[in-house]
């Protein structure tokens, strides 16, 4: 949470700012319904109970309709124009573009260029500098000549903030491969970076999951420094392009800052004198390392960034394009791909690019099927499908099988606990996370599964994996244990986004629920964990989301946390986080949150209303006793006027995180889960099957 680009605020000053007192957005919708019997139980609302078990059944229908013939569900998995850019920069690496994709590609990134001529990284946002002159170079690529009309704007806007020399390292590093930026202007990570142990702060394992499959490969490519020869100059994108590099600012002596300076001008002192014979060692254990962590289906941890870096260091280690490694990791890649006749996954009215004459490409930096289907078993189970329903059921079979029973990455800090968690994506055994792993086993125990007994070891092998996951804190990370250095957001070379796992309010809240619904809650580690939670309430009432946009996330999260833990609806964190729930609730009845809040305090719980923030509001609220409040059913019409008439509803908004506020996700099935699971918990509970602790 300490890591921002071009010179924004620190997020954490979102989480210490009051939340209170900001303007609501949204204008009023009137919603008429024609009184029906009342239903069985009877509520004081008959109206809204049948408007709400007819916006239920639309949402059900759209669900059950987006099911996998093998019982999974996958929503596109949204971010920015980056992954569709450094894709085509990958392939002119290689050499191997490919004309039909490349057009394609090309249509999609001008579709998202906005009217001043920039990129964001999600919808709404401002224009982004890095991402922005990625776009521009892939489009570069792909034929656009500097001087057309939507180009010379993104060129201007570039050098009108501050030219190549402003973007983040990762953007410099994609333009050092072509020989657009040198080498000798960017931070130094050698390969020895292999052999530091366990206990020194600055070691592989420093670093989170995600970042560490990345920098791996990439000190791998910074030992090389290879410099593709390029097929244009960019001296548009400079300020001044005689000078491109500006003179170095020194940071004061006695500073982080100024320490990590020092450091990297060692580091780089270190690249003219290091042993040669250490040298090949290090790039061969890089190599191995690499090797070892491809998954099943080609790819690296499931997600894009690893992949790309692999497949080059892999390269420039010496494979051919035709080695078995290299194909499918190339395949894999390609199977990240969404291909659609001539639109954008967006909405109208955010760009300004020309309109696409032909199929449009868009590359998702990774994909969520095992998340996407336990949280659309949940809402499902909890609108009241019944338990035995096929695709319940076969739901469940194939979760069971995509349980992780081999150690991975997360073994090194905890090598005696037995494996038993789950992974994000179709193929990534190296790296389950507790998330996932909690939300599966709760979406497990909301199913009649023939095979009660294999249900039964399954979700005890996951919940045994999660409470030794726990960090010395009391909380739970994702993706390691007590991953919380605070060194590794330091380093120059890591100003891409958070580069650390500790532990986070909606992770825990999550790991906690799932402990309770087995009930553990007279375990000392789910003591520990209730009592770090809540700790964590900040003074607003509500919790910062890591995961999900944000402190309505956060409390979502929570909530139904501290009531399966059996808090009572009178707690005063309870009666907190409702008063700061009715709070932040907009005038039209929903609840919207900008990415902007991980960065800007006036932005925290303030945005356009969307449907998958609304749904964490109400799952709150409804956990936290609410089901008759005046908010509750703002909420439950605000859903009912805005669902579309094929049972979903639009969501153009990011709500999902991958870094707070530097990278961002729309999950597209969350407009659709979310609000159904809150729909089904108003009229039905949560439908789990209690057990007594």
């Amino acid at each position: 949470m300490t890591s921002t680009t071009d010179g924004s605020a620190d997020p954490g000053i979102a989480r210490a700012a009051a939340a209170s007192g900001t303007a609501r957005v949204g204008t009023l919708s009137a919603v008429t319904e024609t009184a029906q019997s009342p239903p069985n139980p009877p509520h004081p609302d008959s109206g809204l109970d049948e408007l709400v078990s007819r916006t239920t059944d639309r949402a059900v229908g759209a669900l059950l309709g987006l099911q996998h013939q093998q019982g999974w569900w996958k929503g596109d998995l949204e971010t920015n124009v980056t992954m569709d850019a450094e894709d085509l920069l990958l392939r002119e690496f290689l050499g191997i573009p490919d004309e039909a994709t490349t057009a394609a590609a090309a249509r999609f990134i001008r579709g998202e260029q906005r009217p001043d001529g920039t990129w964001a990284t999600f919808y709404g946002g401002p224009g982004d500098l890095s991402a922005t002159i990625e776009a521009y170079v892939a489009l570069r690529l792909a034929g656009d000549e500097p001087q057309a009309p939507h180009m010379a704007r993104a060129s201007a806007w570039v050098r009108e903030h501050g030219g190549v020399a402003r973007s983040r390292v990762f953007t410099r590093i994609w333009l050092a491969l072509f020989g657009w930026w040198s080498w000798d202007e960017l931070p130094e990570m050698p390969p020895e970076l292999m052999y530091l142990p366990k206990w020194v702060p600055l070691n592989i394992y420093s670093f989170g999951s995600w970042a560490r499959q990345t920098i791996v490969p990439l000190t791998v490519v910074c030992a090389f420094r290879p410099a593709h020869r390029a097929p244009f100059r960019l001296d548009e994108l400079h300020r001044d392009p005689a000078h491109p590099v500006p003179a170095r600012r020194a940071a004061p002596v006695r500073s982080w800052e100024g320490a990590f300076q020092r450091l990297d001008r060692t580091l780089h002192a270190y690249r003219r004198v290091h042993s040669r014979a250490l040298r090949r060692a290090a790039l061969r254990s890089a190599e191995r390392w690499i090797i070892v962590r491809q998954e099943n289906d080609g790819c690296w941890g499931g997600i894009q960034p690893p992949a790309v870096y692999s497949l080059i260091a892999l390269r420039l280690l010496g494979y051919d394009l035709q080695h078995p490694v290299m194909k499918a990791g190339l395949a894999a890649l390609d199977s990240f791909a969404v291909w659609r006749d001539g639109e954008s996954p967006g909405s109208e009215g955010e760009r300004a690019g020309a309109a696409p004459d032909g199929p449009v490409r868009m590359i998702e930096a990774c994909q969520s099927p095992v998340w996407d289907t336990c949280l659309a078993t949940i809402a499902l189970a909890d609108a009241g499908v019944p338990r035995d329903h096929p695709a319940l059921r076969s739901a469940a079979e194939w979760m069971l099988g995509e349980q992780v029973v081999r150690p991975g990455d997360w073994s090194v800090r905890r090598p005696q606990l037995a494996p038993g968690g789950w992974s994000f994506e179709f193929d990534n055994d190296n790296y389950p996370d507790t998330d996932d792993t909690a939300e599966v086993a709760l979406a497990l125990r909301r199913v009649h599964h023939p095979e009660l007994r294999g249900v039964d070891r399954a979700v005890a092998r996951a919940a045994a994996w999660a409470l030794g996951m726990q960090s010395r804190s009391g909380g739970w990370g994702a993706f390691d244990v007590d991953n919380t250095s605070a060194f590794p957001n330091r380093l120059p070379f890591c100003d891409f986004g958070e580069v650390i796992d500790p532990p986070s309010a909606d992770v825990s809240g999550h790991v906690l629920e799932m402990l309770a619904a087995e009930g553990r809650q007279s375990d000392p580690q789910f003591r520990k964990g209730l009592a770090w939670l809540l700790s964590e309430q900040e003074p607003t009432g509500a919790w910062f989301g890591r995961w999900g946009v944000n402190y309505l996330y956060g409390t979502g999260s929570v909530l139904p946390a501290l009531a399966a833990a059996g808090l009572p609806s009178a707690h005063p964190a309870m009666r907190r986080a409702v008063r700061w729930l009715e709070s932040v609730q907009n005038d039209d009845g929903g609840w919207g949150e900008d990415l902007r809040s991980y960065i800007d305090a006036e932005w925290v719980a303030n945005g356009t209303s969307t449907a998958s923030q609304t749904g964490w509001a109400l799952m709150a609220l409804l956990a936290a006793g609410e089901r008759d409040s005046d908010a509750v059913r703002g909420g439950l019409r605000w859903l009912a006027a805005t669902q579309r008439a094929d049972g979903t509803w639009d969501e153009p908004y990011f709500t999902g995180t991958g870094f707070p506020w530097d990278f961002s996700i729309n999950y597209h099935l969350y407009r659709l889960v979310f609000p159904l699971t809150a729909l089904g918990r108003y009229l039905h509970g949560d439908g789990l099957p209690h057990r007594a602790a």
